[in-house]
C-alpha cells in the first residue's frame, strides 16, 4: 500500500490489523523525505535510529497482542519548538543551538504516549516569530505550491511536511495564528485549540526547559484531513503536569448531527482588515455550499468592534512576549510609548503592551473577558463563525530584517505586513477554538483556507463543520510537484 497520502488514523488502523507494520511506514516516510525535503527544508531535526528502535518495539508489543493507543506505530513529526528528549529545541535561535531537551514536552509525551513514533521536527522562524519560515540555523522552508514563496509561520516547516507527503500528523503551536496560516498557506487542516485544552508546557519560547506557561498560546494538531484533528486533538486534550492530579477535561461532542441543523455566521471580509477578493469569493462560495446543503447561513458578527479588540489583542500578545526581553530593551521600548505621537500605530501598541503597568494588564483582561462573554451570547444564536485567515494567500520570500518596513499588497492596496495577525489575533486573544479547512484555490493555484471558529471548549463543532466542508467541497489535493 503507499501510505504517503493516508491518514494518520488510517494508517493506525492498518498497522493494527497488520497490514503494514511501524517499521515498513518509518522506512516509506524516511524514503519520501529524503526524495523531497531538499526542495522545501521543512524537517530540520532527525531521529531515525531512536525512531527505528520505537518502530521496531511497536511492531513487537502488537505480535503479543498489545496496542499502546489510537496512534500506535504511527511516524510523525512536530514543530522544532516543542520538547523531545535528548534532540535540540533552539526555535531557530542560534544562541539555543546546544539546547538539549531534558524530557518531552507535555503534549509530545501525550503523543509518544498514544504510541506515535517520533522521528524528526519541522522548522519554525526565530522565535517562533513571523508568518514566514527562516532562521540562521536551518534555513528557509518553502512553499510546496510555490517554492519561491514562504509556507507560513511559525508552524510553516509543520504544514509544508504535510503538504508534501513527508508526515501523516503534525504538532503546531498558535498565539497569533501560528498553526492556522501556515494551514492556510499550504492547503491543509489546523486547529487552534480553546486556550488551556493542550498543554504548552516544553515548549520555546519561553525559556527552554522552563515550566513558563504564557497567555494566549496553545498548541494543536495539523493533518490533511478534519478526523485527524480530531483523534490527535482526543490524544492531545488534558491537563497539564500540575493540574492531572484532579482535572480532567471532557470536550462536548459537536452541537449538532447534521450540517442540516447547524446555523452559521458567515463573514468573508471586514474593513478591520480587508482580505483579497479572491478570499471573500472563496469564504462566501463555502456559506453557499453549506447553505445548499441545508445550513442556515446568514451574514452575521458578533457585538465587538474588530479593530478594538485587535488592538487589545496586540497590547496583551506584547505583555506576553515581554518577559523574554532584557532590561535595556524594555526601557528602551517604554521611552518609545512615551514619545510615540500615533497612539494606535501597531509600533506604538507594542511598546505600550510590553511596558504596561500590572494594573493596566488587570483591566486589560477585563476588557477582554467582556469581549468573551459578548462572543458567548453571539453563539447562543449561532454555531460557528467563518470568517478569513489571512489577508492574502501565500506571499513572497521576504527576509528584510524590519519588520515593521515589510509589506504586503491586498486588492492592489499597499498593507503594513504585521497586519497579517488581524483575523488570527481576534480569535486568539477571546480563547476561541479555530480550525482551519481548505475552500479553494486562487487564480496563480496557491491554496485558500478559512477559519471556523466555534464556542469556548466546543472545539468539535469547529473539527464537525470541517469535516462537513470536506465531504461538500472536496479533502486535501496535493500539490502538483508533489503528487
Amino acid at each position: 500500500m503507499d501510505a504517503t497520502w493516508m491518514a494518520a488514523g488510517d494508517l493506525a488502523a492498518a498497522v493494527r490489523a497488520r497490514k503494514v507494520s511501524s517499521v515498513e511506514l518509518l522506512e516509506h516516510f524516511r524514503r519520501r523525505v529524503e526524495q523531497h525535503n531538499p526542495k522545501v527544508n521543512a524537517v530540520v531535526v532527525f531521529d531515525w535510529e531512536r525512531a527505528g528502535e520505537q518502530a521496531s518495539a511497536a511492531d513487537a508489543a502488537l505480535a503479543k497482542g498489545k496496542a499502546t493507543g489510537p496512534l500506535h506505530g504511527v511516524p510523525m513529526t512536530v514543530k522544532e519548538c516543542f520538547d523531545v528528549e535528548g534532540l535540540p529545541t533552539t526555535a531557530g535561535a542560534v544562541v539555543l543551538k546546544a539546547n538539549a531537551a531534558l524530557r518531552h514536552a507535555d503534549a509530545v509525551k501525550k503523543l509518544v504516549e498514544a504510541g506515535a513514533v517520533i522521528f524528526g521536527k519541522t522548522n519554525t522562524p526565530l522565535y517562533a516569530g513571523d508568518f514566514q519560515t527562516y532562521n540562521e540555523v536551518y534555513g528557509t522552508t518553502n512553499n510546496p505550491w510555490d517554492l519561491t514563496r514562504g509556507p507560513g509561520g511559525s508552524s510553516g516547516g509543520s504544514a509544508a511536511a504535510l503538504a508534501t507527503g513527508m508526515t501523516p500528523l503534525e504538532l503546531g503551536s498558535d498565539i497569533g495564528g501560528s498553526i492556522r496560516n501556515p494551514a492556510h498557506f499550504c492547503g491543509v487542516y489546523g486547529h487552534k485549540p480553546s486556550f488551556g485544552v493542550v498543554s504548552l508546557r516544553g515548549h520555546v519560547p519561553g525559556p527552554p526547559n522552563s515550566r513558563y506557561l504564557p497567555d494566549i498560546a496553545v498548541a494543536g494538531p495539523l493533518a490533511r484531513s478534519a478526523e485527524d484533528l480530531d483523534l490527535a486533538l482526543s490524544v492531545l486534550a488534558g491537563a497539564g503536569e500540575w493540574d492531572d492530579v484532579a482535572w480532567r477535561i471532557d470536550l462536548p461532542a459537536p452541537r449538532r448531527q447534521t450540517i442540516k441543523d447547524y446555523r452559521i455566521a458567515l463573514c468573508p471580509d471586514d474593513t478591520f482588515c480587508p482580505v483579497d477578493t479572491e478570499i471573500a469569493d472563496a469564504i462566501s462560495r463555502a456559506g453557499d455550499v453549506l447553505a445548499r446543503a441545508g445550513a442556515t447561513v446568514r451574514p452575521s458578527k458578533p457585538a465587538v468592534d474588530f479593530a478594538d479588540s485587535f488592538r487589545l489583542f496586540y497590547r496583551m500578545l506584547a505583555a506576553t512576549l515581554a518577559p523574554g526581553y532584557d532590561e535595556g530593551l524594555l526601557e528602551q521600548l517604554a521611552l518609545g510609548a512615551k514619545a510615540a505621537t500615533d497612539r494606535q500605530a501597531m509600533s506604538t501598541l507594542f511598546m505600550q503592551g510590553s511596558t504596561m503597568r500590572h494594573v493596566d494588564y488587570i483591566r486589560a483582561e477585563a476588557a477582554r473577558q467582556e469581549e468573551r462573554a459578548r462572543w458567548a451570547d453571539f453563539f447562543t444564536g449561532y454555531d460557528v463563525f467563518l470568517c478569513p485567515v489571512v489577508m492574502t494567500a501565500a506571499f513572497a520570500h521576504d527576509h528584510s530584517p524590519d519588520l515593521q518596513a515589510r509589506h504586503l499588497t491586498v486588492n492592489g492596496v499597499r498593507r503594513g505586513y504585521l497586519e497579517a495577525i488581524g483575523w488570527a489575533g481576534l480569535i486568539g486573544n477571546v480563547r476561541l477554538p479555530a480550525t482551519v479547512v481548505p475552500v479553494g484555490r486562487t487564480k496563480a493555484g496557491l491554496p485558500i483556507g478559512m477559519q471556523v471558529v466555534g464556542p469556548y471548549l466546543e472545539d468539535r463543532t469547529c473539527i464537525d463543520v470541517a469535516r462537513h466542508l470536506s465531504i461538500l467541497m472536496g479533502d486535501f489535493t496535493p500539490p502538483p510537484a508533489f503528487a
